[in-house]
């Protein structure tokens, strides 16, 4: 009798657990609602790509909230905002998704850095699932683009991990646009399906850089004594060669309805940093352009990411779009 009843104990365990797997593999993804998503555009359509885009920091946060409430609806706006400064990049020739997420908040990065990783971890669970979803239910064997700036090329750069040793993923991969964020040597040895650009029209690969003045020698992105890997959007060249500014076809100033304010052709020069792998931007007043941002101090050009080279990127995605259609 007492057999008998452990048996049934450990059937009814094994059922419990089968049951906790199946509903957790069945649940149904908050992204199959298009209101979780800031941009859905997954109609039918001639454009040749998709792009996958996840939004900068927009969420502050407070003593109390480290990552941003999926239903905080003036967040989202500023969300779509922020998404709208740079979706114009992209565009002209690829079907646009951009899902909300947890991001984490403004004040995560002034915690210490061991303590940030667990919201960054809620941020990157989010866009990890929407990503399931569009290349479950929307892709359809497309070729794609991943973008994001900050911490959503942060975001991005992890998605590229998790997936670079999946083939439909490489072949379909344009590239991965991780603007104002570092990405090292280091972690494409540790990766080894990763490959950084090294011209304007590889695929495939991942294109990063992280702005600043000529004198910075620290920031939070790139810390005093290590290097990141960078290319720069002048010349789409990965060594220290100085791209003059008649190579920028336009920096564009853009509001948080994607409207061009102030287009400067010509605008700023730039050249990477052998120690630290910055891009060194060489006609810019720092006074003019300041960094705004309490985490960063004056001279480090990172919310100018895109906009400081903003007509060249959205050539170079055209050209790695054309290029990817002619592998195919």
């Amino acid at each position: 009798m007492k057999q008998r009843k452990r048996n049934i104990s450990v059937l009814l365990a094994l059922f419990l657990i089968f049951s906790l797997l199946t509903c957790t593999a069945c649940r149904k993804s908050i992204y199959s609602d298009v209101n979780n998503w800031a941009y859905f555009e997954n109609e039918d359509s001639e454009k040749s790509a998709d792009v996958f885009f996840i939004c900068p920091t927009v969420f502050g946060g407070d003593e109390n909230s480290f990552n941003m409430p999926m239903d905080d609806q003036r967040t989202r706006r500023n969300f779509v905002g922020a998404t709208n400064m740079e979706k114009g990049i992209y565009d002209d020739d690829a079907r646009f998704f951009a899902p909300y997420y947890r991001q984490a908040g403004m004040n995560v990065y002034k915690l210490p850095a061991e303590e940030r990783e667990e919201y960054f971890a809620i941020a990157y669970a989010d866009v990890k699932e929407a990503f399931s979803y569009y290349l479950k239910k929307c892709n359809d064997g497309r070729p794609f683009i991943l973008a994001g700036f900050s911490q959503g090329a942060d975001l991005c750069i992890r998605l590229i991990k998790d997936y670079s040793e999946d083939e439909d993923f490489k072949d379909r991969l344009v590239a991965c646009y991780a603007i104002g964020w570092s990405i090292t040597q280091e972690e494409l040895d540790a990766y080894p399906g990763l490959k950084f650009a090294e011209g304007e029209s590889d695929t495939g690969v991942i294109i990063s850089f992280n702005s600043e003045a000529e004198q910075i020698d620290d920031s939070m992105i790139i810390p005093k004594g290590t290097k990141t890997l960078a290319i720069n959007p002048l010349n789409w060249k990965t060594d220290g060669s100085l791209a003059d500014k008649t190579l920028n076809l336009g920096a564009c100033f853009t509001d948080y309805k994607g409207n061009i304010k102030n287009e400067i052709p010509a605008f700023t020069g730039a050249y990477i940093d052998a120690e630290r792998g910055a891009l060194k931007v060489t006609d810019v007043d720092s006074e003019e352009y300041p960094s705004v941002l309490s985490i960063f101090r004056e001279g480090i050009y990172h919310i100018y990411d895109y906009q400081f080279f903003y007509r060249n990127l959205e050539r170079n995605v055209q050209v790695r779009i054309d290029a990817i259609l002619k592998e195919q």
